[in-house]
């Protein structure tokens, strides 16, 4: 009987316990209710961000643009765009559909925004950084200094040396494949800010 009348204690008191506890989330949500009904306007009202000025809905939403879009304004036909802001470039068909885009890592010397053609190629060579690379396609001169597409061989895109002036615009050897198949001797290449 003794035992029995410690398990009465303690069913009383996790009742207690339980009716405290909802006694108090009660007491909060009442008390939070009346702070934002009697708050002045300035901290009630919704902020829009740090700009205190009010937010004036828009008539048309403004159509969001595909993050690897092709850059507007990068000419028409099948080309490769290089974007030099973006470290990125776009290998389009003549129907305007983009067969890839894939990140580069630009030269210490990059060619003025335009349009150049593909000059040359060159399987595998040297680079000017000492690196081994493949599939060279070349498509301008900057101050004696040929700039193209490259692959290092060994499959790194490390940033070129500031101090040496190289053209070599470096990408996965997997895109330097595509890019050669793709970029012939012709081939327009359009450089975009």
């Amino acid at each position: 009987m003794h035992v029995k009348g410690e398990l009465t204690v303690a069913r009383g008191s996790s009742g207690i316990v339980a009716g405290l506890t909802a006694a108090a989330v009660a007491a909060v949500c009442f008390l939070a209710y009346q702070a934002s009904a009697n708050a002045p306007d300035s901290v009630a009202a919704p902020s829009a961000g740090l700009s205190s000025a009010p937010v004036k809905p828009s008539v048309k939403p403004e159509p969001t643009k595909e993050p690897l879009a092709v850059p507007e304004d990068s000419d028409t036909g099948a080309r490769v765009v290089y974007g030099l802001k973006d470290r990125r470039v776009w290998i389009v068909d003549d129907k305007e559909e983009t067969l890839r885009t894939f990140p580069v890592m630009p030269s210490s010397v990059s060619p003025l925004p335009g349009v150049y053609t593909v000059s040359s190629r060159s399987g595998t060579i040297k680079g000017s950084d000492g690196v081994l690379i493949e599939h060279v396609v070349r498509f301008a001169n900057v101050d004696d200094v040929s700039v193209g597409f490259s692959a290092a061989q060994d499959g790194s895109m490390k940033s070129p040396d500031p101090t040496m002036k190289t053209g070599g615009v470096r990408m996965k050897r997997a895109d330097g494949d595509v890019l050669w198949t793709f970029a012939t001797v012709g081939v327009k290449v359009v450089v975009v800010p």
